[in-house]
């Protein structure tokens, strides 16, 4: 009798043969791309969408959705480039009551039972107004530590797949190996469960969404480290970007089904798409559109081998 594949194997299965076929047509059309330079080049701004997708995985593990993602990048960025830069103990007070934000953001929801969808999108307006206030035009400068971590050179493998590969790893054990985890999955699987448990739901979500936005913060910092200076419209994509990874990734916008490897492939994915499409000269108005056509290519093949396992199981 054939071995049936979980729908957790499935979820890596996929996300992974995608970001395979992509290197694999990106080598064939760029071949000085199967080098240490070309591979640094090709996932230089991995890190920070990687680190993004992971905060939007989080939102999701919950059943709710982050659409301030984006602005709130941007907002760190901003925060990175002067106060981190020039006072750094102000700096991290700043970033501290962004976190505090979000979790109370997380308990606002929850006790109000709000759509997560209304009150993030008004978030949305209010981290880009921030962002405005804090740098009106382009400019500020990243703080030399972050430069300097961000454009190191490794031995044998770039930075930026080093640092993805650790953060697959760490959201992974933290998400998926941690009685932390189990909980913030089991809130968003079935929440009842969990309060009968003796676990508090306002804390756990509370939690969620402070971590996803000590996530979100990395990201913006990094972003920063890689483009040494920031503007207020630094990272809009992101909010995008980063459902779309957790997506492509295996997650699911109900039940706490996540992947954090998955998710890390995704945002991998998201990236070398935009290469792959460069090399293909698509003018960068159709790019987000052919993004788009990807993703629901995977979606579509990821639904197709769901039912033949369904179909398995019943016979």
């Amino acid at each position: 009798m054939r071995k049936i594949l979980s729908s957790d194997t499935i979820r890596l299965l996929i996300p992974a043969l995608s970001l395979t076929i992509l290197l694999i047509s990106v080598f064939y059309l760029q071949p000085r791309a199967m080098s240490y330079t070309g591979l640094n080049l090709l996932f230089n701004l991995s890190v920070p969408i990687a680190l993004a997708t992971i905060a939007q995985m989080l939102i999701m593990t919950v059943n709710d959705l982050d659409l301030s993602m984006g602005t709130f990048v941007s907002f760190i960025a901003c925060v990175a480039a002067t106060f981190l830069q020039a006072t750094p103990v102000l700096g991290i007070l700043i970033l501290a009551a962004a976190v505090a934000t979000y979790a109370a953001m997380g308990v606002l929801i929850h006790v109000r039972n709000l759509p997560s969808i209304v009150v993030t999108l008004g978030m949305s307006f209010v981290w880009g107004g921030l962002a405005v206030l804090i740098l009106p035009a382009p400019g500020g400068q990243a703080p030399e530590w972050i430069r300097a971590v961000m454009i190191s050179k490794p031995p044998f493998v770039p930075m930026a797949i080093i640092a993805s590969i650790t953060i697959a790893v760490v959201s992974h054990f933290l998400i998926m190996r941690s009685s932390f985890g189990v909980i913030l999955r089991g809130v968003g699987g079935n929440a009842r469960s969990v309060e009968r448990a003796g676990w508090s739901i306002i804390r756990a979500r509370a939690a969620t969404y402070a971590l996803a936005a000590v996530f979100a913060i990395l990201a913006g910092i990094s972003l920063v480290g890689l483009t040494t200076a920031a503007d207020a419209n630094i990272a809009l994509r992101y909010t995008l970007l980063s459902i779309a990874g957790v997506i492509l990734g295996g997650g699911e916008f109900t039940g706490g089904r996540v992947s954090p490897i998955g998710a890390v492939i995704g945002a991998l994915t998201l990236t070398l798409a935009g290469s792959f499409l460069s090399f293909l000269r698509i003018s960068p108005d159709w790019q987000i559109g052919a993004q788009g056509a990807i993703l629901i290519v995977v979606l579509g093949l990821r639904l197709l081998l769901n039912r033949l396992e369904r179909r398995e199981k019943r016979a």
